[in-house]
C-alpha cells in the first residue's frame, strides 16, 4: 500500500507541474522597412500564435502614439514616429516585451 500511495503522490505532483512544462515565452522582433514603416513579428516559444496580442508604440516621454494588435500573420506594421520611441508587445503579466527604437534595424 505504501508503494501505491507513493506512486499516486508522484503522479499528482507531476500533474501539478504540467502547466509549468507547457509555459511559453513571448517573442517579438521589429524591423525598419526603410519606407517609413516598421514591421514587428510576434509569437511564443512553443509555436503558439500571438494573433490579437496588444501592441503599443510610445514616444520618448512614454506617451502612447500608436496602438494595435498582432494580426493573423503574426505581424504588426506601423508608421515610424519622429524622434525616440519604443514598441511594447503586451500579452499580459510576465509576457511583455519592450523594444527601444535603437534596437530596430
Amino acid at each position: 500500500m505504501t508503494r501505491g500511495f507513493a506512486l499516486a503522490a508522484a503522479i499528482a505532483a507531476g500533474l501539478g507541474l504540467a502547466p509549468a512544462a507547457q509555459a511559453h515565452t513571448p517573442l517579438c522582433a521589429c524591423y525598419d522597412n526603410g519606407d517609413g514603416t516598421v514591421l514587428c513579428e510576434g509569437g511564443f516559444s512553443d509555436g503558439s500564435s500571438a494573433a490579437g496580442v496588444k501592441m503599443a508604440v510610445m514616444d520618448g516621454a512614454g506617451n502612447l502614439v500608436i496602438e494595435g494588435v498582432i494580426d493573423q500573420n503574426s505581424e504588426f506594421t506601423f508608421d515610424k514616429p519622429e524622434g525616440d520611441y519604443k514598441v511594447m508587445f503586451d500579452a499580459g503579466e510576465g509576457h511583455s516585451i519592450e523594444i527601444p527604437a535603437d534596437e530596430i534595424y
